[in-house]
């Protein structure tokens, strides 16, 4: 495995574009992260509350993450040997790295290295959501699953599950983010051969 082998993955597999969302996506909240979304506060007639933006934008970024295991070859990735999941999995690791690094440095530019480690950690969970929701409804419907969790945190924001808001040193949010990753990463590893493997033993 050489790095043109890497580069030429990347082409094939969009990684260029997915690097180009993230990027806008990280512009978009240094921008315009501290207007609040406007919505009806629950039980009170004619009361709105809201969520900074920034809070909710680290959800697109995970989801054009997942972009990068779509495409016209990606049935036949998944049934290729042990080198072609190493190099996805590479490829897989460095974009998100690339994401996790563009994001951080534009939010701590913007708002300070708090809200950048922030943004990173909604990332990090959302991109496990995503991966989730891939497997289990397919390329096309990576956003559903992150998109339920989001309503949660936009109307009951600032409890103490809301990853979005708390401090960048909370331990739980962090060890949610380790356990949505974890369970995103082995349920993309479960190719359906794998599958089919592990059900004879």
């Amino acid at each position: 495995m050489t790095g043109s082998d890497l580069l030429r993955y990347a082409r094939v597999h969009r990684g260029a574009a997915v690097l180009a969302a993230a990027a806008a996506v990280a512009l978009l909240s240094a921008l315009f992260g501290g207007t609040h979304i406007a919505l009806p506060s629950i039980g009170s007639g004619g009361v709105t509350t809201g969520v900074p933006f920034r809070h909710e934008l680290p959800l697109l970024s995970a989801v054009f993450l997942t972009a990068a295991l779509d495409g016209t070859m990606s049935a036949h990735n998944e049934m290729g040997a042990s080198a072609m999941h190493r190099l996805r999995l590479l490829y897989c690791t460095g974009l998100t790295l690339a994401a996790c690094a563009v994001s951080f440095s534009t939010e701590a530019l913007a708002v300070g290295p708090g809200a950048g480690a922030v943004f990173v950690r909604s990332l990090l969970i959302w991109l496990g959501l995503a991966l989730l929701s891939v497997r289990l409804l397919g390329h096309q419907l990576g956003w559903v699953v992150p998109l339920a969790s989001a309503f949660f945190l936009i109307w009951y924001p600032h409890s103490w599950w809301d990853w979005t808001s708390s401090p960048a040193t909370d331990l739980f949010s962090w060890t949610v983010a380790a356990t949505a990753l974890s369970l995103g990463v082995a349920a993309t590893a479960a190719t359906p051969w794998r599958r089919k493997t592990f059900l004879r033993r």
